[in-house]
């Protein structure tokens, strides 16, 4: 029983400092402004090129799928049954340019960007391992110099100052290796 209960209201500011909240509340703001701006392009663009073929606004097509579709003067009621396809059509419009613009300036621009990005790390750690290969073989070249130079001359042919000492004789291979 040594856990400590945590408060209902502790809880519940843990949750709202989370970033992912906050990230997800700024989203929904910026998508109802962004719901505007679409519902304004369709309504103060589209319905009108549309509507050079036909009425100024989409929600006017329909078709009358049983009886004649009219309305009744008195009652206000519609007699038959009416589809209301302009509405559709309207809101199908307004989804395909909701998602064109999402696409082509907020998705496929990000996307260029974070493989630009990629590819740039993946180049700089090319050149890393590149750098560190070439260390390891110039490594490799020395020591196999320095063994070829212990093993291969003949005593009072060294240069004096390699491996073999100063005195002009290699020495041979240690045997502790």
């Amino acid at each position: 029983m040594s856990e400590k209960k945590v408060s209902l209201l502790e809880g519940f500011k843990a949750f709202l400092m989370r970033g992912n909240v906050i990230d997800l509340a700024v989203a929904v703001v910026i998508g109802a402004a962004f719901t505007n701006i679409v519902n304004a392009v369709v309504k103060g663009i589209i319905n009108p090129l549309v509507g050079a073929f036909g009425t100024q606004d989409l929600d006017n097509y329909s078709s009358c799928l049983q009886g004649p579709c009219t309305t009744n003067a008195k009652t206000g009621e519609m007699d038959g049954i009416e589809i209301l396809w302009g509405s559709v059509l309207s809101a199908t419009l307004s989804f395909l340019i909701t998602a064109a613009v999402v696409y082509f300036l907020m998705v496929l621009p990000m996307a260029k960007y974070l493989a630009r990005r990629a590819a740039m790390q993946a180049a700089k750690e090319g050149v890393q391992e590149t750098i560190e290969v070439s260390e390891l073989e110039v490594l490799k070249e020395i020591r196999d110099a320095l063994v070829a130079q212990r093993t291969g001359g003949a005593p009072g042919q060294g240069s004096g100052d390699g491996p073999g000492g100063a005195g002009g004789t290699a020495v041979g291979p240690r045997e502790d290796r």
